[in-house]
């Protein structure tokens, strides 16, 4: 049972309040969603603000992410430290690997940058469907790529953090746990490979 002195409870429980009175509002008599509505205002929702939020949230995200894994294994890495100082040096890998997430970020919002182009809208003031599209695929782009990269950040924190506990008790377990460790770090690469194909069918006009 979720306790009410939880934070995270009264973060998610206005987010889901607010998500059920939307769908509601926007439901028709005949049905709890009014599809035609929600098609209506993505479609007049310019696409250069899903293209900069997509960018946005690629960058944002994957630094979040890597700041939460350095400040996990940062904090266990010092703290066991004070008794084992040989951990230090080896154990650094752990935040390169971190960092190296925002690096993720960072290269994939300026390639989607890069994939903005001009475009006019025609006779009724609306863009085309190639900015549409591109403006939603530069989005999705950049969305999967700061998620991932999200829980990528957690995955390697998490590992790290425990890396170095580990190495500090028993040095034979620094390897073991890094090869644990690098493949958590591969789950980014995934949302930046994902995100630059995504991207690569972009077409703004005809």
């Amino acid at each position: 049972m979720v306790s009410l002195a939880n934070p995270i409870y009264w973060v998610y429980l206005p987010i889901t309040i607010s998500w059920i009175c939307f769908l509601i509002s926007v439901g028709s008599p005949t049905r709890f969603i009014d599809y035609d509505w929600l098609w209506l205002l993505f479609r007049s929702t310019s696409p250069y603000f899903w293209s900069a939020f997509g960018v946005a949230f690629a960058v944002g995200m994957s630094i979040l992410g890597a700041a939460w894994g350095i400040f996990t294994t940062g904090s266990s890495l010092v703290g066991a430290s004070i008794r084992v100082p040989r951990i230090t040096s080896k154990n650094l890998i752990s935040i390169i690997f971190c960092e190296a997430v925002a690096i993720y970020g960072v290269i994939v919002a300026i390639i989607l940058q890069t994939k903005i182009e001009a475009a006019g809208m025609d006779g009724n003031n609306v863009y085309s469907n190639y900015a549409m599209f591109s403006g939603f695929s530069i989005f999705g782009a950049g969305l999967t790529c700061g998620f991932a990269n999200l829980v990528c950040g957690m995955c390697v924190g998490i590992v790290g953090s425990s890396c170095a506990l580990s190495d500090a008790q028993n040095s034979t377990l620094f390897v073991k746990i890094l090869v644990v460790e690098i493949f958590g770090s591969a789950l980014g690469l995934f949302g930046v490979i994902v995100g630059i194909i995504m991207s690569g069918s972009v077409k703004w006009s005809a």
